[in-house]
């Protein structure tokens, strides 16, 4: 994650399914973003492959960018218009925050 030792870490989150199209999850109680993490985060999904879109309409199992299992994908750009959904049934998706140093 060299690629990340610019940027502070903000947490972590984990969707336990994500078989409809959904937004990132949240960190805490109440599940929000972390405050500062307004466009960077690593999407790394488990158990089935993903699919995502940042276009302000809902993937579907087969449209929207694909992300394999376990590969890490630095996403940047606005988190709160990304929307996720499992390729086939049964993924989580793993979320790590992050803000820019300085």
């Amino acid at each position: 994650m060299d690629a990340l030792s610019k940027f502070l870490p903000l947490g972590y989150a984990q969707a336990a399914s994500i078989d409809a199209a959904q937004n990132l999850p949240g960190v805490g109680s109440p599940a929000a973003i972390p405050k500062g993490a307004y466009t960077i985060a690593v999407l790394v999904p488990e158990g089935q492959a993903i699919r995502f879109r940042d276009d302000g309409t809902d993937p579907t199992a087969a449209v929207g960018a694909p992300v394999a299992v376990g590969q890490e994908y630095i996403y940047s750009g606005n988190l709160s218009t990304i929307r996720v959904i499992s390729q086939v049934a049964g993924a989580k998706l793993n979320v790590s925050y992050y803000a820019r140093k300085g």
